[in-house]
């Protein structure tokens, strides 16, 4: 009960911090100095924080385990890591995020069924509070912040206008409006620097008032708390931002429910929305779930699911792949029914009608 307080507080001082725009208007959002991508900025680490991962079918990535020191908390091991609060909370079950404690072995999710859409440029999926990045055949994930349900984060199809470096930030009236009714005075104009929201670095995009920044608050990656825009940490957006070239495709999407082949086996990775799991959204997505395993089978003749493992993902609802079926093939002799594929190829025992 405490922890629930505790997080739901951060949660309300979090939503009052400036991260976007409530909607695009025609003033400029950010301005600064525009970067180029042939021209790293001067202690730029060598490697980024997050693996490149190789794309195996439609999963990239693996689980692993970490273990905890005493002063951790899933803050700071998501902030030094790259990880977002919500997923380690969700990976986590019965794990105080506030003090895990010396010695406690963690769940490190870095195992994706990627989303089903054109796997090129930046995907951002708000369902699961990550971005994607496909270059050169392989994946990178970032956890992102993104827009509360009072002030959604647009579904769109947009592209990288320019990079910035140090921004300064120029709040859209509607975000100075807020301030002015609740007795506070937000300037026309935040320089670069440790209070400006924007953080080190930014992403100008296609979709007006809209960016990819970094963040002068680390809490609340990986969560909903902008005004729209979608929040990285520092350290990755200051590597990000030398990526990422003009004109890079940007798709934003909301798939909570994400289903895929990895050779013949059939993996699906479920999203609540939120920390706590209400009725309401185990009903919701049970019906997405549904809907989306009934879509795949059609478009994939010859995939049998196992109903028990489905329900389990929906019960947990924890972000994590789970094998819920396989693709089968059938022979050509007279008589065969359906057989199980084999790692090699070969026929395997007759299947069990699972769904």
């Amino acid at each position: 009960m405490y922890r629930k307080h505790v997080t739901g507080f951060l949660l309300f001082l979090l939503a009052l911090v400036p991260a976007g725009p409530l909607f695009a208007e025609s003033a400029p959002q950010a301005a600064g100095k525009a970067l180029s991508a042939s021209e790293p900025e001067q202690g730029v680490p060598e490697k980024p924080r997050v693996p490149r991962f190789s794309i195996k079918g439609d999963l990239a990535g693996e689980l692993s385990i970490m273990t905890t020191r005493y002063e951790d908390t899933f803050a700071g091991i998501g902030n030094r890591a790259s990880l977002g609060y919500l997923e380690l909370v969700k990976a986590n079950p019965g794990v105080d995020p506030w003090l895990p404690g010396e010695g406690t072995r963690i769940t490190v999710p870095r195992h994706y069924v990627l989303p089903d859409v054109k796997r090129e440029g930046i995907v951002i999926n708000l369902a699961e509070y990550r971005l994607y990045y496909f270059t050169e055949g392989k994946v990178q994930v970032y956890p992102v912040g993104v827009g509360t349900d009072e002030n959604p984060s647009p579904l769109t199809n947009a592209e990288v206008t320019m990079p910035l470096e140090s921004p300064a930030w120029y709040p859209p009236a509607s975000i100075r409006a807020e301030y002015e009714a609740s007795g506070d005075y937000l300037p026309r104009m935040i320089p670069p620097g440790p209070g400006n929201p924007l953080g080190s670095h930014a992403l100008m995009l296609s979709e007006k008032g809209y960016l990819i920044h970094g963040t002068n608050k680390q809490f609340g990656v990986g969560m909903q708390v902008s005004h729209g825009c979608f929040r990285m940490y520092n350290e990755d957006i200051s590597r990000f931002v030398y990526e990422v070239s003009k004109g890079t495709p940007v798709q934003v999407i909301r798939q909570p429910v994400k289903i895929g082949l990895k050779g013949n086996e059939v993996w699906l990775e479920v999203h609540r929305p939120e920390e706590e799991y209400s009725q309401q959204d185990r009903e919701q997505l049970w019906k997405e779930v549904q809907r989306t395993v009934e879509e795949f089978r059609q478009k994939m003749p010859g995939v049998e699911v196992k109903r028990m493992a489905i329900e389990l993902a929906v019960d947990q609802a924890d972000g994590i792949p789970r094998m819920v079926g396989e693709r089968l093939t059938r022979v050509a002799h007279e008589g065969a029914g359906a057989v199980r594929s084999t790692p090699d190829g070969e026929e395997g025992e007759k299947p069990r009608l699972w769904f």
